[in-house]
């Protein structure tokens, strides 16, 4: 029975106790991850490069990401469940509405969409049948073959629409926001304007949480990346030389507000 529920996560931004995200993919490491109490798992469709071996998360399927949030449901008794809308799942309002409930039937908690205004009709309708939403903006993966791996909103113009994307999204009614790849003020000046928690990745130390890649913290990286992130950081070390002590030292790093350091920002 997890012990972490959406409820939970708010009262952790009004106290400013940091939540701590990691990816996970099947049900041992989302065992462990429950054991090591993190907060939240991510299925995310990262699992199209740690799992699958491909090189961006394009390939991706929803019967993947099904199958996957049910194996982590299986191993959790602990953590919060967000499962990402793969690539072209939510193109539609039928089809999103149809692939958002098998998600939270296979275990999910809420389920998480990248994109910006264009999604704010659907947001709606997913909140009126009981299915949060965690949306995603920055460097959204999905959107690659656009926009590139580059650090989004480094002009003023582009800041300024970032946080107009983040605000209307709140009022839309999404629950949480992945602020990926952004300057550090940026996160910073969404997270103190909007009352959903903000989870970052590769923006900062003053998002309300951090997620990474659990392979990545690991150090397992795959063949189209051979080394760490400037946003991450592999935590399994000689003083942490387990997978359960790795874990927990990324824990506290985040919690004690000493990861992301600042040659982990932008």
């Amino acid at each position: 029975m997890k012990n972490i529920d959406l409820l939970k996560l708010f009262k952790f931004k009004e106290s400013s106790k940091k939540i701590t995200v990691l990816t996970c993919y099947d049900a041992t490491f989302s065992n462990t991850i429950s054991d090591a109490k993190i907060d939240a798992i991510l299925v995310g469709d990262s699992l199209g490069n740690t799992i699958q071996g491909h090189e961006t998360t394009v390939p991706v399927t929803i019967e993947d990401l099904i199958y996957h949030t049910k194996c982590v449901a299986n191993g959790n008794n602990h953590c919060f469940i967000i499962a990402d809308m793969p690539f072209m799942s939510y193109y539609e309002d039928n089809l999103a509405m149809e692939n958002a409930k098998k998600l939270m039937q296979a275990g999910a908690n809420m389920i998480k969409l990248e994109g910006g205004t264009n999604l704010l009709p659907l947001i709606s309708k997913l909140n009126q049948h009981g299915i949060p939403v965690c949306a995603h903006i920055g460097l959204t993966p999905q959107h690659v073959n656009i926009s590139g791996h580059k650090v989004q909103g480094k002009l003023e113009k582009d800041k300024q629409e970032i946080k107009n994307t983040a605000l209307a999204l709140e009022e839309a009614g999404v629950k949480m926001l992945v602020i990926e790849c952004v300057p550090e003020d940026l996160a910073e000046d969404i997270t103190n304007s909007i009352k959903i928690p903000t989870i970052g990745i590769g923006a900062g130390p003053n998002t309300d949480g951090q997620v990474l890649v659990l392979y990545d913290i690991l150090g397992l990286f795959g063949k189209y990346n051979k080394k760490s992130f400037k946003f991450s950081k592999v935590f399994l070390d000689k003083e942490h030389p387990t997978i359960s002590s790795a874990i927990e030292y990324y824990r506290d790093s985040v919690e004690n507000r000493t990861f992301p350091a600042k040659e982990n920002c932008f």
